[in-house]
């Protein structure tokens, strides 16, 4: 089994005209409900624990891309991801921690759950 991996995925989508904007909304509800969290406006992350299903995550988040939009991705560590600063003004904040098991699995992702 492939080792856990965060990964990162920063984006430039365009959203000049009504459909453009319609579009990057679309795109950034499609990470969430892939089980990314959004770190800021255009930098989204996720917890992977098994590194080599990445395909079946990377795929779907380059097919739909919106025209001329810009996405890059970057697979992290645990160590490398632990090592980052975090400041909200002044103030400094520890990197997130590495989820638990159980955080992993929310009971609304379940078929049939409400």
């Amino acid at each position: 089994m492939a080792d856990p991996v965060w990964l990162l995925l920063m984006f430039d989508l365009p959203v000049v005209t009504k459909s453009q904007r319609r579009e990057a909304t679309q795109y950034r509800k499609m990470l969430l409900d892939f089980g990314f969290d959004q770190v800021q406006l255009s930098v989204y992350c996720k917890y992977v624990i098994n590194a080599s299903g990445l395909r079946s995550i990377v795929r779907p988040i380059k097919h739909q891309i919106p025209l001329e939009g810009q996405v890059r991705v970057l697979q992290l560590t645990d160590t490398q991801w632990a090592s980052q600063y975090r400041f909200w003004g002044p103030a400094s904040q520890d990197p997130e921690k590495r989820p638990e098991a159980l955080e992993l699995f929310d009971t609304w992702d379940l078929p049939g759950s409400a």
